[in-house]
């Protein structure tokens, strides 16, 4: 623990911001920040607790900084949005170091570096047992361009960012080994997915500036969960194939059953999950790769109750709503 509060927030207190729209930032009771009209305002928040979200085991402090920052920006992605601002409160038990704090915020100061964001404040106080920390995050998206679960349709064409499954398959690797053993290159590749994920900002932009309807969702419990969520909240059945979602090449080296346990069940992939039209389709695909970015297409949506199945050959089966529990 600092020993010093006043002095940590001091210590710690960027010298420069990046938005001008910030009127007052850390030093006082509260942050102070204008609104832009041209755009509609977000806001979301996000706890990890150790031994439940991470382990030192498994994530360095740097890399805790990063997720619990990523997690955030990934909500603001699913909604089309730009992040800008960030709150952090962290409880700190007595048995992590100055060393290993100043770490977790440098992991959340290069991730938000990236993507031109300002921290305007915080909290730290002392924790009775482990680690929890906090993050709020303030994006904006143009007015009438944010991106909803609720918008897809039936006929709608079901999209994916990218492959899942390789931050389950890390986490794997990390709880067996730990983090300080040796990893081979692709299995430093399936590490760095699970302690330092990208959250798909660019894809969001692309999407909501199409304007047109689409329903988005970012994948933090897994394929399957986000699916089932997208289909219950637009009252639709949606259908996946699993010929056409796509397998990371690192998973290859895994048995069949585990790398598809955690293609639609590992989560924290931190991709994005959704719907648009058949007619705005082929249009979505050329802007994606324009900006060098991927886009599968892995289902339809269909009429009916919500519900989620997989068709495999002539098999169908029904993908539950359920997450992966790490720690189990």
């Amino acid at each position: 623990m600092p020993e010093d509060e006043f002095d940590w927030i001091k210590d710690h207190t960027p010298e420069n911001y990046n938005h001008k729209g910030l009127i007052e930032g850390i030093g006082d009771d509260a942050a102070v920040y204008g609104y832009e009209s041209d755009y509609d305002e977000i806001l979301c928040v996000d706890t990890m607790i150790e031994g439940v979200h991470f382990k030192k085991q498994t994530m360095s402090p740097e890399d805790i900084g990063h997720k619990a920052l990523a997690v955030n920006i990934s909500d603001i992605a699913a909604m089309g949005g730009i992040p800008v601002y960030y709150i952090v409160s962290i409880a700190l038990p007595a048995d992590w170091s100055d060393e290993e704090l100043s770490g977790i915020y440098q992991g959340m100061n290069d991730l938000g570096q990236m993507y031109c964001m300002d921290m305007i404040g915080g909290d730290t106080v002392s924790s009775p047992h482990d680690l929890m920390i906090s993050v709020t995050v303030h994006g904006r998206v143009e007015k009438g361009c944010h991106l909803v679960r609720r918008s897809a349709a039936p006929g709608d064409i079901v999209f994916l960012t990218n492959p899942t499954g390789r931050s389950a398959a890390g986490l794997q690797l990390l709880l067996q080994r730990g983090r300080e053993a040796y990893y081979s290159e692709i299995e430093r590749e399936l590490l760095s997915y699970h302690q330092k994920p990208v959250p798909r900002v660019d894809a969001g932009r692309v999407i909501s500036a199409l304007h047109v309807s689409a329903s988005l969702n970012d994948i933090s419990d897994g394929l399957a969960s986000e699916v089932n969520e997208l289909a219950e909240a637009s009252n639709v059945s949606i259908e996946l194939y699993k010929s056409q979602i796509p397998i990371a090449e690192e998973l290859h080296s895994f048995a069949d059953k585990s790398f598809w346990d955690w293609i639609f069940y590992g989560g924290e992939d931190f991709e994005l999950v959704g719907t648009i039209t058949e007619t705005a389709w082929p249009m979505l695909q050329k802007n994606m790769a324009e900006q060098g970015l991927t886009i599968y297409q892995i289902g339809r949506v269909k009429e009916g109750a919500h519900l989620v199945t997989l068709l495999d050959g002539e098999q169908k089966i029904t993908l539950e709503k359920q997450g992966y529990n790490h720690f189990k």
